[in-house]
């Protein structure tokens, strides 16, 4: 069984998530804690539920994202993990708040440990994500799909009632079209997913209801 922890982050209000299982195993999808709080909150929880940090994975390439990888690569000496598509963006990462927010903003940015592709698999604990590739957000934006949980990461693919923009740079929303249609709307209809901003939602429900679909 998962235990999934989150935290809201940053000026964007980005969702972080600790993922853990029973044998005390985790893996950090998307950290983008900013301030100096946000990072500790992360960083107290992994220590106060005596985690073993394995991972820390990006669902994609954006700032508010990945503002907070720095705070994990110096505590756990974990590096981040995205889909080789977005390597452009990791490697401007403090130039995306600029173009996006029109403010510089300091940004500490490890190196990528592993650049993902298409299907790979993140192993910890005693269960597995698959990485499943949505572009249209941006070009390597991913899902990480828990099958035997029924749980699914989706970045800033799938919102509740919602998906993600298309108007930045590299987005593409015939793209984002066929990654909702062809990757999303085939995960089981009870999965839960937690998505990158606002409430977590379910497929058999997106389905019915998102007018994206």
């Amino acid at each position: 069984m998962l235990t999934i922890r989150r935290f809201c982050c940053n000026m964007l209000s980005e969702n972080c998530y600790v993922v853990s299982d029973d044998t005390r195993e985790c893996v950090i999808i998307d950290c983008g804690a900013f301030y100096p709080e946000e990072g500790q909150a992360v960083i107290s929880y992994i220590s106060q539920q005596a985690l073993t940090p394995r991972h820390l994975l990006c669902t994609h390439g954006h700032f508010d994202h990945c503002m907070g990888n720095g705070y994990i690569y110096r505590e756990y000496g974990l590096k981040p993990e995205v889909h080789a598509d977005d390597e452009f963006l990791m490697v401007k990462m403090q130039q995306q708040t600029a173009d996006i927010l029109g403010v510089n903003l300091s940004i500490d940015v490890p190196p990528v440990g592993r650049y993902l592709n298409t299907d790979d698999t993140i192993l910890f604990g005693s269960h597995s994500l698959q990485t499943l590739h949505t572009p249209g957000h941006t070009p390597g934006g991913v899902i990480f799909h828990c099958r035997e949980e029924r749980t699914a990461f989706s970045g800033d693919t799938l919102f509740r009632m919602s998906i993600g923009r298309t108007d930045f740079e590299r987005g593409s929303y015939e793209q984002m079209v066929n990654s909702l249609h062809q990757v999303v709307a085939k995960l089981p209809a009870d999965t839960v997913v937690y998505p990158g901003h606002g409430p977590q939602t379910v497929i058999g429900e997106e389905l019915k209801y998102n007018p994206y679909f």
